[in-house]
């Protein structure tokens, strides 16, 4: 009986043996992959290499397209720089062309103004007024009195002193209205509903003339009035007048 629960107890503890011996069988298995561990640590850091390499492939591509835009730009800006001072350039030499031109036709219109007050005089005296034109006061007044055909409204008139280097003639003195002859239109004509001189100035006596009237212009008439009240649109003659010619003695 003894025997026997001896040989039992053996059995049971060779199967504890075979049991404990087959656990450390396992687990040093388990201790002997280190080249899986290995190979996946590798996999961890390729992978880690291509993010890495690729995010620079992708940033530096993306830099190099920056740069070549900038690149661009920068080129166009200096070429737009370039035309813009050939333009300055050009714009400064055309300035100065066109001073040249104006001092030279300034000059030129002096001395034919010269020319027109005192060559060809008598005398030969410089005159204060030109051929054709009449002293009265300080005004040289040229009256234009074409046939009924070459008549001018009074706009008309007034752009044909301008070319005259004058413009319609004003009256603020006797002398001034005694020079003006009957019918012919003078500097004067309703603006904003007041009588008004060609120079700005209003019409100081308005018991000379009837009520002003938009669209009206005025005349030298020897009646009820001495201005007379017309219609702009009508064709009369005209006078104009610019200022005389200041000789020193």
């Amino acid at each position: 009986m003894n025997r026997r629960t001896q040989q039992e107890m053996e059995e049971i503890k060779e199967q504890e043996d075979d049991y404990v011996n087959a656990s450390r069988g396992a687990v040093d298995k388990k201790r002997t992959r280190p080249g899986q561990r290995f190979f996946l640590l590798i996999a961890v850091c390729w992978l880690i290499l291509l993010a890495i390499m690729g995010l620079r492939i992708y940033l530096t591509s993306g830099l190099s397209e920056d740069n070549a835009k900038q690149t661009a730009e920068i080129l166009n800006l200096k070429t737009r720089n370039q035309e813009l001072e050939t333009e300055k350039k050009n714009l400064k030499q055309q300035i100065q062309d066109m001073t040249t031109t104006w001092k030279e036709l300034n000059v030129s219109r002096a001395q034919w103004s010269i020319d027109s007050y005192c060559l060809g005089n008598t005398d030969e005296k410089c005159q204060p007024c030109q051929k054709g034109w009449r002293l009265t006061g300080l005004s040289c007044n040229a009256y234009n009195n074409p046939p009924s055909s070459g008549r001018k409204t009074w706009e008309e008139a007034r752009e044909d002193c301008k070319g005259k280097n004058s413009d319609l003639a004003v009256a603020h003195n006797p002398a001034e209205k005694e020079a003006i002859n009957t019918g012919y239109w003078i500097g004067l004509r309703v603006e904003d509903g007041k009588w008004k001189w060609v120079d700005g100035s209003d019409l100081t006596d308005s018991s000379w003339i009837p009520v002003p009237v938009d669209g009206r212009c005025a005349v030298f008439y020897k009646g009820r009035y001495i201005w007379s009240s017309l219609s702009c649109g009508d064709h009369k003659q005209w006078i104009c007048q610019k200022k005389a010619l200041t000789l020193s003695v």
